[in-house]
């Protein structure tokens, strides 16, 4: 029967990346040995020696989750023996455990390890282990308090196993840790950072999209939040069952920067240098403009301008001989229009949406006669003149309602599109902002209860 017990002196580290659990621990060895009993009446009263650990049997009870690559973890210590045969032998040692750490919760997370003890050769009918009194955990009286841990459980058990090569029980002893990280360090690291880049990207969505500001912000938080994700690293294991909160919430936050920037950047290019893509589909019209822009209040309303008339002075002035006609401008629009009225194409002029403020004036009878006089005194020539300059005139019209008509598409198209990733910013909006209060609740929680 061998008493096993140990002590706790420090916590050297907590590898989250190698799986390692690193302490500096005190063997505690009480067992009896027949063969080295004495009368101190015999020896001059000594009752008890010092003997190197190496000149007697010594139990082989071994850390089953040995994770170093040292031969020997311990430090050589004298075994104090009684004359009654009772032995105490308390090695010193440092001890590195396989450990699996559970980072989903980090920087606010909790890890559990074990120390399983026993022996190697020995089954149970040849060697036996047991606590030493009725202490069920380790030692902490001499317990160094850790800057990055504190220890929440200290718990103790012994096993019987039996194992397929062997049919004799195996005893071992498993010490168990809870332990809970102090986040003081990691507050100032990375929370407090990424709080702040938080509200920096809160700015973002609230920048408008054609603002040039809105991309230079974005990339900017995107390489912060870039950094505090390549420092997370550092602390996380690389091959993880999971990623930890804090990382997700990295990533997600990267990608929704990364969306709105690209939307800004679809909307800076269409107001500073025009329309290069067609009109957004169908769907996502209604999708976007009939249905969200209504539920998030986006009060931009994208409809069609009315085209503005095009005066007959100014067409004439400006796109036929670039300076005013030497005839009475008046006379001429008469004349046009005498003529228009005469061929029938006074519906034709009004579909063209210029002169109508006085076509039905010079249509009148009485307007009518009053023109054929005024005509009557001009020469053929100037008739024939004033026809071809009519002809020059609808043909500029049709020109300038055509490019009218197409940039006023583009400007449909532009608002369209602006409004479009003015909608999708506050979905990306909203989102953001239910992920950070499920985020913050799911940790306020998490710490609550732990």
């Amino acid at each position: 029967m061998v008493n096993f017990s140990l002590s706790l002196i420090q916590i050297l580290d907590v590898d989250e990346k190698n799986q390692v659990l690193k302490t500096n621990i005190w063997y505690h060895y009480r067992w009896r040995d027949i063969l080295l009993q004495w009368h101190p009446h015999l020896h001059d009263n000594i009752t008890s020696v010092r003997v190197p650990s190496d000149k007697i049997w010594l139990p082989d009870i071994l850390l089953y989750n040995f994770a170093d690559d040292r031969l020997s973890e311990q430090r050589e210590a004298l075994v104090v023996v009684e004359h009654t045969g009772d032995l105490l032998w308390m090695p010193q040692a440092i001890l590195n455990s396989s450990c699996g750490f559970d980072t989903l919760f980090f920087p606010f997370d909790e890890q559990t390890c074990q120390l399983k003890f026993g022996s190697w050769t020995y089954n149970g009918n040849m060697l036996d282990i047991d606590f030493i009194g009725e202490v069920r955990e380790m030692d902490l009286s001499d317990y160094m308090q850790s800057n990055e841990w504190s220890v929440l459980e200290n718990s103790a058990v012994k096993n019987i196993k039996y194992y397929t090569c062997c049919p004799e029980p195996y005893p071992d002893m498993t010490f168990t840790l809870r332990l809970k990280r102090r986040v003081a360090f990691y507050t100032f690291i990375l929370i407090l950072p990424c709080g702040l880049l938080s509200l920096l990207t809160l700015v973002i969505f609230w920048v408008p999209p054609e603002s040039p500001a809105k991309l230079q912000l974005g990339m900017n938080i995107f390489l912060a939040f870039f950094v505090l994700l390549l420092l997370l690293a550092d602390f996380t294991p690389r091959a993880a069952t999971s990623i930890p909160l804090i990382g997700a919430y990295f990533c997600l936050s990267m990608i929704m920067i990364t969306m709105s920037t690209v939307l800004a950047c679809v909307v800076a290019n269409m107001h500073f240098r025009g329309v290069r893509i067609s009109r957004a589909p169908r769907w996502l019209r209604s999708c976007v403009i009939d249905i969200a822009a209504k539920l998030f209040q986006v009060n931009e309303v994208v409809e069609e301008n009315r085209l503005q008339p095009v005066t007959p002075r100014k067409t004439w002035s400006t796109y036929v001989t670039g300076e005013k006609s030497q005839s009475d401008p008046e006379t001429l629009v008469a004349r046009i229009h005498l003529l228009n009225c005469q061929t029938g194409s006074r519906q034709e002029m009004r579909d063209y949406g210029a002169f109508q403020d006085v076509t039905s004036d010079y249509c009148e009878p009485s307007t009518s006669t009053a023109l054929h006089q005024s005509s009557a005194s001009a020469s053929p020539s100037d008739d024939v003149i004033v026809i071809d300059e009519v002809s020059a005139i609808r043909e500029l019209m049709d020109e300038e309602l055509t490019y009218r008509e197409s940039q006023v598409e583009n400007k449909k198209t532009i608002r369209e599109w602006r409004m479009i990733a003015c909608v999708m910013d506050r979905i990306f909006f909203t989102f953001y902002i239910v992920i950070n209060m499920i985020g913050v609740g799911v940790i306020l929680l998490k710490s609550y209860f732990s």
